[in-house]
């Protein structure tokens, strides 16, 4: 910089002004160094969030960094219990590190006040806490400014007064002048004058400002829209809303000195005030709570104390000695790079976890990799059992911050969260912040809206980005990669001669310009920091509305250089389902070890009954379960394309599972059928070199995790593991400078290790390709060992899993009907809801899967335990009694509607119909009698409410079989009792329909055309780009749920068929598409046409005394009714009963409906023994 600065922007919004600010962090330094700016500040809005990462950026560009927010204040408090008027801004700005703290204690101030305003501080909390911070007055729109608009000088007097006296030398009266605003220039014109006039009499220092939201004026528009997006509102609409101007642009000195040519000092200023804050925001060591007065001296003794006691239980992979002395090398480098006590904090609240009986995880990461957390029960798995390496957690020659990511429970994380924060303090542990940003797909629809762009136009747009990966390509890439975004934004000759611009083009470059900026802050779902202080003493803190735990706002990139540490407390569902499993195993009478027919599965270790972490790894039936691909909900390879892998490998070992963990990704996929044959000696294995060839043994010769190429470096050229982990990174992180620097001291070391040099070459060569495919082995281990154990609860107690995992997934309708047929094909019965038998979640019952009341639509798990308490230990006797024990006010009317479509009242009334018709009597009873019970009115002849007469109940016929069924699935979501199609399968078997089991066993040797017949549950209808209609059918059949593409010429006249509950055929074509079951429509037809042919032509119907005879008259009375069944035939009553001399057969008639509908209808009446074709 050659010439002296004129002016320095003081107010200025990042894109951390969410949905506000539209000033890039990363190249605002390098923009105030191009116009001749020293210094610069950042001003968020009643926020710090890029606090430290600006300081840092800016510092490193050279750039003198200013710290400051604009903070909302309560200018003009009201009486208690009055309406809050609307806060102001003020702009402060840190002067030094303690100014620094005092920010960090306002931000702090406006998140956590809780008493659920928007953020806001008071005079009292600057009064307290504006110590050398310097304060710029807000400009028109702050508390002076607003008292002067309004009027109200004297209260814009006392005001500033106490500004004056708060702030001292260190206030400043700003002033902003934006041309063009109309709104703007009426507030400038009202207030400029009365500031000016005031600063002088009150020798108070101006200062110009110029708010900057936005980098260039031709930014205006786009961000115009931003603030749409924030408000909820339209870029044309005519009421009122937040509006900028084209002038809220970075501004050059030059400008600002055209602009503010008659105050010249207002510019000067802005330079002073730079000179006065000369402090930036700097990176901390990590700071953690001391944990125990001589940190190294008790971590010593946890360690070697919790390494004999897992020597006395474990099978040893080695001898005492080697465990001993690896222990010694893990402590002495933990010791050096000062870790114990983060060592000691990890286990200390793990060890309070698994005391309480939480579950934790077996370990996650490369953790898993040291025998100290294995020795401190941090980890389960023994590394050196499982070859894990310690470097590569630790690197004694690159000192980094460890991390363990711990899964606990989902179910109960929350628990060793709220013990952590009572150990530690509440105000020294909090979340970390997280930010969403507007990706392009959001920032087209966003855009869109604002713009009142149609929502189907709009939505097109979105969906022609294309995705990579998990994120869709960036608005630059999608334009130049798809030619219909180009097609859809070319302006036509009309738009060229007329000066318009396509509305579709116009939606792109505003979407372009804002792609990126931040759009909303949230709270990072595992990560939690522990401080040695209050956190707001290091870092400014934020509360996310929907969480009661004070977060970081600063996010997990610049949450640790600032000096906190991070804990990962994830919550893992798969360690909820297996304490489920074995809550449910107990609840049967057994125990882990104990198979459900009494056989004993393993023998406990002492102290180690029932504890999932203790179960054999060798078990055969669980290999058995994983070779034979029945790994449905089993955790890691439960995907099509895993099944596909397990069948072929086949595994036999735990080494196996952890292999396929590691290599079940894209790219290292590629080597999934070379395993499986070496394997299974289909193929030969390759070797490398006889110095390194034992390395892979475990992985068939494949080169599948990091530590193997970090013990290739060790073994071939020389490298200590440290620096083999320093090969590894730069090779898996392409770090070219890093690989050029390694690659002859790797080629060295071979060769004076006795390596051909040629040889040495292609393993380096090796190596580079596979440090990047390589997976973290002490990570495959730990889930893989995961696997296992859900694997082993399958296989040896599938009923109490299997119920276990319905459990996690209650809400999930979809979910709960796979698992179904995963029962189904188990051979497990399935008793259906019951509300004399089932609880809130599923249960087993004698080997039997209770149905969860809880698991029906529409009917909260929450709702079903004020059924389950209000039951007890004694049954509901009828419906009155239920209503009088359980207040169905409560319970609600649609949880009634659909436990009684369930059938889970069937234990008091069978009809369902009738039960239906009587709910709002009953809760009408309910009341009453609770009512009468809560106001004490105890009648002289029993306890109050007992009393009432209980009401009648309409007398309705029951539903029919298909309409019970219909009833089910809209609140069970799947078929349970029985299945629509049941009653014709013989007659499609005779017409060589297939079952979709049958279909899916046969597409296996390729595609093929077959009929098949379904119950439809569901349509979805979409329109391709051409314009042609084509539906997504979901059906189902005895065997399972499938779905049906249907194109347009089959849709169009199959539509009638297609209503939900609807029985038909199809013809389709299967075909097997990355392991799942592709069905392409050819033909639909009704199903009693189909099979009219191949029914019985008449019926004969069993039946006992006048009840089976009025069932059978109400059924064929109701089914002549109803047109759609079909065909017609003749029927026989056969009747018994003591008083007759014997069988007597009476005929019915001759056109009466014999459809088997209606034989399954009749089969299940009352008082009906038997129907039978004629």
């Amino acid at each position: 910089m050659t010439t002296l600065p004129r002016f320095i922007h003081l107010r200025l919004h990042t894109e951390y002004s969410l949905l506000e600010g539209a000033m890039r962090v990363k190249t605002l330094p390098t923009m105030a160094a191009d116009m001749n700016m020293p210094a610069i500040a950042v001003t968020d809005t009643n926020n710090m969030f890029c606090a430290l990462e600006f300081s840092e950026t800016a510092a490193k560009a050279g750039v003198q960094p200013i710290i400051g927010c604009q903070i909302d204040i309560d200018f003009n408090p009201v009486q208690p219990g009055d309406r809050p008027n609307a806060p102001a801004p003020l702009v402060l700005l840190a002067q030094n590190e303690i100014g620094y703290r005092n920010l960090l204690a306002l931000n702090t101030a406006l998140y956590l006040r809780g008493d659920g305003r928007a953020p806001y501080v008071t005079l009292n909390d600057l009064a307290q806490h504006n110590s050398d911070l310097i304060c710029l007055t807000g400009g028109p729109r702050g508390p002076l400014g607003m008292f002067v608009q309004n009027g109200q000088t004297s209260k814009a007097e006392a005001l500033l007064a106490t500004l004056a006296e708060t702030f001292a030398n260190r206030l400043y009266i700003e002033l902003q002048r934006h041309p063009g605003d109309k709104t703007g220039d009426d507030a400038r014109h009202l207030t400029e004058r009365w500031f000016v006039e005031t600063a002088y009499a009150r020798d108070l220092p101006l200062v110009a400002t110029n708010d900057v939201y936005f980098p260039t004026q031709d930014m205006y528009a786009s961000h115009d829209a931003l603030i749409c997006i924030a408000q909820g509102a339209y870029v044309d609409q005519s009421e009122p809303r937040r509006r900028l101007t084209p002038q809220h642009y970075f501004k050059s000195p030059e400008e600002m000195a055209t602009l503010f040519a008659d105050l010249p000092e207002a510019l000067e200023n802005t330079v002073e005030i730079a000179r006065r804050c000369a402090f930036r925001a700097r990176t901390h060591p990590p700071i953690l709570p001391k944990f125990a007065e001589n940190e190294v001296a008790e971590l010593r003794a946890q360690a070697r104390a919790g390494l004999a006691a897992r020597l006395s239980v474990i099978p040893p992979a080695a001898s005492v000695q080697v465990y001993e002395e690896r222990l010694e090398f893990e402590l002495g480098v933990i010791e050096d790079m000062g870790f114990p006590g983060y060592f000691l904090i990890v286990a200390d609240f793990i060890q309070w976890a698994k005391g309480r009986g939480i579950p934790v995880g077996p370990g996650r990461g490369s953790g898993a990799g040291s025998l100290v957390a294995y020795a401190l029960t941090i980890t389960d798995l023994d590394p050196l059992r499982y070859n894990l390496l310690f470097e590569r957690f630790l690197n004694p020659e690159r000192i980094s911050m460890p991390d363990f990511d711990i899964d606990f429970c989902m179910d109960r994380r929350e628990e060793v969260i709220a013990y952590v924060q009572g150990k530690y303090g509440h105000d020294r542990v909090g979340q970390i912040i997280t930010f969403g940003a507007l990706l392009s797909k959001a920032a087209v629809r966003d855009v869109g809206r604002v713009l009142q762009m149609p929502y189907g136009q709009v939505d097109r747009l979105a969906k022609m980005i294309p995705v990579e990966g998990m994120k869709p390509v960036s608005i630059a890439q999608a334009v130049a990669q798809e030619e219909r975004i180009r097609n859809e934004m070319r302006e036509t000759e009309q738009d060229k001669r007329e000066g318009g611009i396509n509305p579709v083009k116009r939606l792109f470059d505003y979407a372009e310009r804002l792609e990126g900026l931040l759009r909303n802050a949230a709270t990072h779902a595992a990560g939690v920091v522990i401080g040695d202080r209050p956190l707001d003493e290091l870092v400014p803190l934020y509360r996310d509305p929907r969480s009661d735990m004070p977060a970081t706002q600063f996010n997990m990139k610049w949450v640790e250089p600032a000096g906190l540490v991070k804990f990962d407390f994830l919550g893992l569902k798969t360690l909820t389902v297996a304490q489920n499993a074995l809550d449910l195993i107990r609840a049967s009478g057994r125990h882990l070890h104990q198979a459900a027919d009494g056989r004993i599965l393993y023998t406990p270790p002492p102290g180690a009954q029932d504890q999932i972490n203790a179960i054999p790894l060798d078990d055969k039936d669980t290999y058995d379960l994983y070779a034979s691909a029945k790994t449905v909900a089993v955790f890691q390879v439960e995907s099509a394309g895993m099944m596909d892998a397990l069948r072929r490998m086949k595994p036999t070992q735990i080494e196996d599972i952890i292999a396929l963990v590691a290599l079940y990704r894209p790219g290292p996929m590629e080597n999934i059928p070379k395993f499986c044959e070496v394997k299974n000696g289909i193929s030969q294995r390759e070797t490398l070199h006889p110095s390194i060839d034992r390395i892979l043994d475990e992985t068939q010769g494949i080169i599948v995790y990091q530590e193997q190429v970090m013990q290739i470096a060790q073994d071939m050229a020389g490298y200590s593991l440290g620096g083999a982990d320093l090969l590894r990174r730069a090779m898996g992180k392409k770090i070219k400078s890093a690989m050029d620097a390694e690659k002859p001291k790797f080629l060295t070391g071979a060769t004076n290790n006795g390596v051909d040099k040629a040889k040495a070459q292609e393993v380096w060569d090796l190596l580079e390709k596979f440090a990047n495919y390589g997976f973290n082995k002490s990570h495959a281990a730990a889930y893989a060992v995961v696997s296992y154990q859900t694997a082993w609860l399958k296989a040896n107690h599938p009923v109490e899993f299997m119920a276990a995992v319905m459990n996690c997934d209650i809400h999930l309708t979809d979910k709960l009907g796979v698992y179904k047929q995963e029962i189904d094909r188990l051979g497990i019965e399935t008793l259906p809801p019951c509300v004399n038998r089932s609880a809130p979640l599923f249960t087993v019952l004698d080997g039997k899967i209770l149905y969860a009341l809880g698991a029906l639509k529409n009917v909260g798990v929450d709702a079903m335990r004020l059924i389950e308490t209000a039951r007890g230990d004694i049954p509901f006797k009828t419906l009155f009694d239920f209503a009088r024990r359980v207040d169905l006010k409560r319970i609600g009317k649609r949880a009634l509607e659909m436990l009684t479509r369930a059938g889970a009242f069937d234990v008091l009334d069978r009809n369902r119909a009738r039960v239906f018709a009587a709910l709002d009597t009953l809760t009408a009873y309910s009341v009453a009698t609770h009512m009468a019970t809560a106001s004490a009115q105890v009648s002289l002849f029993g306890d109050a409410g007992e009393d009432l007469p209980e009401p009648h109940l309409p007398n309705h016929d029951d539903w029919m079989p298909n309409e019970r069924l219909t009833g089910e699935h809209q609140a069970i979501g799947f078929y349970l009792s029985g299945h629509p199609l049941d009653d014709y399968l013989p007659a499609l078997r005779r017409k060589e329909c297939l079952t979709l089991r049958q279909i899916a066993a046969r597409v296996q040797n390729g595609p093929f055309v077959a009929k098949i017949a379904g119950s439809v549950s569901g349509r979805q209808e979409r329109k391709s780009q051409r314009g042609n209609r084509f539906a997504f059918v979901q059906l189902s059949d005895p065997t399972g749920l499938y779905e049906v593409t249907m194109f347009s010429d089959i849709l169009e006249t199959a539509r009638p068929h297609l209503e939900v509950g609807t029985n038909i055929i199809l013809q389709v074509e299967a075909t097997q598409e990355a392991d799942q079951l592709k069905l392409l429509a050819r033909a639909v037809y009704p199903m009693e046409a189909i099979v009219a042919d191949q029914i019985g032509t008449g019926l004969r119907i069993f039946v006992e005394g006048t009840r089976g005879v009025q069932s059978v008259k109400s059924m064929l009375k109701r089914a002549e009714n109803d047109a759609t069944h079909n065909p017609l035939g003749p029927v026989h009553l056969c009747l018994d009963a003591p008083d007759l001399p014997g069988e007597v057969e009476i005929f019915l008639g001759d056109n009466l409906p014999v459809s088997p509908g209606i034989k399954g209808a009749l089969r299940s009446m009352d008082g009906v023994v038997m129907v039978e074709d004629v």
